[in-house]
């Protein structure tokens, strides 16, 4: 029997404007040192921005459609048989899809140089609903290293 304690998943607290769960798990992958307002100030402000070339229709769709381009359906974990290492392909569970996908927004976003990280995160945004950009470059180098190390598959455990 393990020793280890269950891990008690938290829930995801909905953002105040938007009532969504999604933008709720963005603030926090962005949240520093508990700054909540300026954290939300930012994804409002990126939100908004990311919208603005669009139709004008709902903000929070754009947020969903990037999110929904850039989850990634498989990715590689590393498995250690008879001492060499694969990289075998595994499927990637709902929630970790989205976590990976916001993860990626936000780190791709922070990367951009040059540009204050609220237009970064804007930009992101707007190119991922679109289907390009650095998060969707990401997904299709994850799901081309799954493919390429589809031989060995069967050492899925």
């Amino acid at each position: 029997m393990s020793r280890r304690r269950r891990h008690i998943s938290r829930k995801t607290v909905a953002d105040p404007v938007f009532e969504s769960m999604l933008v709720g798990r963005m603030i926090g992958y962005i949240l520093k040192q508990g700054k909540l307002s300026t954290a939300s100030r930012l994804v409002y402000n990126a939100i908004e921005r990311a919208n603005e070339g669009g139709s004008g229709g709902d903000p929070l769709a754009v947020v969903q459609k990037a999110v929904e381009n850039v989850k990634p359906r498989l990715e590689v974990k590393s498995r250690r048989v008879g001492g060499a290492t694969y990289q075998v392909p595994v499927e990637t569970t709902p929630e970790r899809q989205l976590s990976l996908a916001l993860r990626w927004i936000v780190e791709l976003a922070n990367k951009r140089k040059g540009v204050a990280f609220e237009k970064a995160l804007a930009q992101e945004i707007r190119d991922a609903a679109t289907g390009q950009g650095n998060a969707v470059k990401k997904r299709d180098e994850t799901h081309r290293m799954a493919q390429a190390n589809r031989a060995f598959a069967h050492l899925r455990w």
